[in-house]
């Protein structure tokens, strides 16, 4: 049983704003998978491997991260937040550490990582992914199970927000605490992302909603569940649908129907005199009514709208990933064409630089768009899902722009829009799934829609670091640009040394791969418009048209 309405603490109490706190906390620690280009091209100096497997490394966090998602949000929906951050305590610390170990011990120079150690180095990459992703998880969860549908988008966006931040939080304060000490900047990462979970453990709860709030939600969902299953079934006059409000009739209502606060249902009023059967159907039918979409399970998986959802995060995600992860080796590969006098310590500058702004763009991202969709939706009346084709279009932007920057004192401008766009899409995507799917399963369904990142990151960010190795520059070309430049000195050999996958073609080592994902985006801008057309098809066919009318559902007392 719900605790009384006077019991539930308001919508801006202390309870509620604390997990909204903490859950921002906690999502702060657990997005340090965007700060993997702040020291990934030192990691790969250090162990003298090649891009394509730097972007492995990278890519085993990402594997993490999305592969953990339905794991995590099982336990969430059915144990609550607390298993998933004890977890995250440890996955984040020991692969943080290992990271570090590996850094610390490097190789001997003309060497390189044996394959156990490389296995190794992948396996504590993949455990700071799915760490983060456990605490992530708990804190959203519990975030949107704690405030109402009228502004879940703005405070599950300001979580959201938190964990596109991470990058810029914790690269500022090791540039602040540990200049140019990449082993030191790990150590951070250790324990900073292991002490937010322990945080998050002991304030993270979700809050019971009340029933007025509970109940304004379920009035507005009705009329899209309605287009989906035939709700309104007249197997006798017991049941009658009301369109308008206007034509309520003045007696013979039944006592309302209140679902739990925690998701478990109350069982609705019954008629004495009405059949067993027939209380059973009209139950079933209520319930979706009132409760609106509650698709999982087997469900989920013939679901048009969940495909359709899962390829345009695929490759809006994994555009975003390719980018995130290179963006470091792209500043670099800009900073060294026609530049004899190359000094890694002034290229890690433009490479820290990329990191911190494209971390506050995700942040902002992830705020704005949640403000957006639930200005879309209480203002205008329209499903969040038409903000997928502004998302889109972001993306698609992002990359025409980025293929035009040759000059490393311009990328922040590609930056800019691909941390924005990014943080565009994981400030949505959670929201539309709870539109789409329903909150009761809203955990396990975003993580299993959370698997779409893998095949558009892997695919993506693999061509990248094939493209970016296919241009290294062979011993003959190396020897030549040495001999050409008759000033450089003993520090700039040192440099080019300790760089030797560095690609000098500057544009032209990554823009092949730009024209695949620009091609992924604008396939994206049409998906979006495909996914939307069908939410208005449903919504007409409801009954509703732009401004969002509701449908009440009415029932006799008598049979």
């Amino acid at each position: 049983m719900a605790p009384p309405n006077h019991a539930v603490p308001a919508l801006l109490s202390v309870p509620r704003i604390t997990t909204l706190l903490a859950s921002l906390f906690v999502a702060i620690g657990s997005g340090t998978n965007y700060v993997f280009s702040a020291y990934s091209p030192q990691l790969a100096a250090r162990l003298n491997i090649s891009h394509t497997q730097l972007n492995i490394v990278g890519l085993a966090a990402n594997v993490g991260v999305y592969s953990s998602g339905p794991f995590w949000g099982r336990i969430v929906d059915t144990r609550g937040p607390r298993i998933p951050l004890g977890f995250s305590f440890a996955f984040l610390f020991l692969g943080y550490t290992g990271i570090r170990h590996f850094y610390d011990a490097g190789v001997p120079e003309g060497s390189t990582v044996s394959s156990l150690s490389m296995a190794l180095l992948i396996a504590c990459s993949f455990m700071t992914g799915a760490g983060g992703n456990a605490g992530f998880t708990g804190a959203v969860n519990s975030t949107a199970k704690s405030f109402p549908d009228k502004a879940r988008a703005t405070t599950t966006g300001i979580v959201l927000s938190g964990f596109g931040l991470s990058a810029f939080f914790f690269s500022t304060l090791a540039h602040i605490l540990f200049p140019g000490d990449t082993s030191s900047f790990l150590l951070l990462l250790s324990l900073g992302t292991a002490l937010t979970t322990v945080l998050g453990f002991f304030l993270i709860r979700a809050i019971p909603l009340s029933a007025a709030d509970i109940s304004e939600h379920t009035v507005g969902t009705a009329a899209a569940a309605d287009a989906e299953t035939a709700i309104f079934h007249h197997s006798d006059d017991s049941e009658t649908p009301l369109l308008d409000e206007e034509a309520a009739p003045a007696a013979g209502l039944a006592e309302e129907y209140v679902p739990d606060a925690r998701g478990i249902e109350l069982s609705p009023p019954r008629s004495p005199s009405r059949p067993a059967h027939s209380r059973s159907r009209s139950r079933s039918k209520k319930e979706e009514a009132i409760e609106g979409p509650n698709i999982y399970g087997r469900a989920l998986w013939i679901n048009p709208d969940f495909w359709l959802l899962f390829a345009i995060l695929s490759m809006l995600s994994g555009t975003g990933l390719m980018y995130i992860n290179n963006v470091g080796s792209m500043s670099q590969a800009l900073f060294a064409k026609g530049n004899p006098a190359y000094d890694e310590v002034e290229a890690s500058k433009w490479q820290a630089t990329q990191v911190s702004t494209i971390s506050i763009m995700n942040f902002s991202g992830r705020v704005v768009i949640g403000l957006v969709s639930d200005n879309v939706k209480n203002r205008l009346g329209w499903p969040r899902s038409y903000s997928l084709i502004l998302v889109s279009s972001l993306f698609f932007c992002s990359q025409l722009l980025a293929a035009q920057i040759d000059d490393v004192t311009n990328l922040w401008k590609a930056s800019v829009l691909v941390g924005f766009s990014y943080g565009t899409i994981f400030g949505l995507f959670p929201t539309v799934c709870i539109e789409f799917f329903g909150l009761s399963h809203f955990s396990e369904n975003w993580g299993f829609l959370s698997l779409s990142p893998l095949v558009g990151g892997n695919l993506f960010s693999i061509a990248f670091g094939r493209n970016l190795d296919a241009h290294e520059p062979g011993e003959t070309t190396a020897t030549t640009a040495v001999a050409a430049v008759a000033t450089i000195t003993n520090a700039v050999k040192r440099a080019l040394r300790v760089t030797a996958h560095q690609c000098l073609e500057g544009r032209s080592c990554y823009v092949s791969t730009l024209g695949i994902t620009g091609t992924a985006c604008f396939a994206a801008i049409l998906l979006s418009a495909l996914t939307a057309w069908r939410e208005r098809r449903k919504l007409m066919a409801a009954g509703v048209g732009g401004a969002g009318r509701t449908r009440v559902i009415w029932e006799d007392t008598e049979s």
